[in-house]
């Protein structure tokens, strides 16, 4: 056994007059600054919206009115939907074109069967929808295929598809007057068309698969970084291939919606809809490259287009070509701040 001197000297006692060395601080609270920032990427819309309708109620004494309200909430349901699915799309890092073409074949398909009963005329643009968002999934999950190139494809296929089903346009199906069809897009909850239930319906269950399910966390993961959810085991491919046809089906039943509300399969309907769903997404706060996003947002990206088409229309003097404008200028807006916002939770 070594002697006590050969471990080295013996500790010196702790001098009582000098102060103990502090231990080294925590991770530091989250700045001001990156909260704020935070907030306003993810709710500023809202804040939008509210100032835009307060402002058009006093400007506008009928814009106020239950009447407008309606017209209004039964109009945006139909891009809602659609909209619900490009926002899972979106944040998984891709983009789907093909939804208004979609839209307008689901209408076509569900006034026709409407003459066999609701179920057909909902199962159909359903599953032929829901066919078409697979084939997007597997051409840009399995093969590998960029997302614009493939939904721009299946968009021309679709209108292909609902132009040789209707002769060119020239032939339209009706839906039959009092059927429980017609009653799905034209009766009334509260002095509410049954389209806006609906979509509320379908937007609070797209949040709770977001935010409480492992899917909508496989979504994010995705988004923010394809290598890393493979690294973490998450079926990348399998998740991208379920956006598409979530999308597919919801542009779908929307479309069904749509003929329920019209009593007929219109054909020209759903033109440019793909880009009024993207401008919605992304003035919602959802990020084009992915990873970010909410369907809170979305739902007032949607009504903030409504309400400026709805003013558009007040204004009397103006055509529906200004809501293209202000709309893109919102998008323009909206991006720029974004870029801003995401640098200002970057550096703080």
């Amino acid at each position: 056994m070594k002697p006590l001197s050969a471990l080295g000297p013996a500790p010196a006692p702790a001098d009582p007059a000098v102060p103990p060395v502090p231990a080294p601080p925590g991770p530091a609270r989250t700045p001001d600054r990156q909260r704020i920032a935070s907030l306003v990427q993810r709710q500023g819309v809202f804040a939008v919206l509210l100032a835009v309708v307060l402002v058009s109620s006093v400007v506008f004494p009928s814009f106020a009115s239950l009447d407008n309200a309606h017209n209004i909430t039964v109009q945006a349901s139909f891009l809602a939907v659609v909209a619900l699915g490009m926002t899972l799309v979106i944040i998984t890092g891709g983009i789907d074109l093909s939804v208004g073409s979609v839209f307008a074949l689901g209408g076509v398909l569900a006034a026709w069967a409407s003459q066999y009963g609701v179920v057909p005329a909902l199962l159909l643009p359903l599953v032929v929808c829901g066919a078409i968002g697979a084939v997007n999934g597997l051409l840009i999950a399995r093969a590998g295929m960029a997302p614009f190139i493939v939904t721009l494809a299946t968009l021309l296929c679709a209108r292909g598809l609902l132009l040789s089903l209707t002769h060119e346009g020239a032939t339209t199906y009706l839906v039959p007057r009092g059927s429980a069809f017609a009653e799905l897009g034209q009766g009334t909850v509260g002095g509410f068309g049954h389209p806006v239930p609906i979509a509320l319906v379908l937007f609070g269950a797209g949040g709770l698969v977001l935010q409480r399910t492992s899917f909508g966390q496989s979504l994010f993961a995705v988004g923010g970084s394809a290598d890393a959810a493979t690294l973490m085991g998450l079926p990348v491919a399998r998740t991208r291939v379920l956006v598409y046809v979530l999308s597919g089906l919801l542009a779908g039943f929307a479309g069904a919606l749509n003929a329920a509300r019209l009593s007929s399969g219109v054909t020209i309907v759903g033109v440019g809809m793909e880009l009024d769903a993207i401008a919605a997404v992304v003035i919602g706060g959802t990020l084009l490259v992915g990873g970010a996003g909410s369907v809170s947002g979305t739902l007032w990206g949607v009504l903030l287009l409504a309400v400026i088409q709805n003013l558009i229309n007040q204004i009397g003097s103006l055509n529906s070509s200004y809501q293209s404008v202000v709309s893109g200028g919102f998008l323009i807006v909206v991006v720029v701040a974004q870029r801003y916002l995401a640098r200002a939770r970057r550096t703080t």
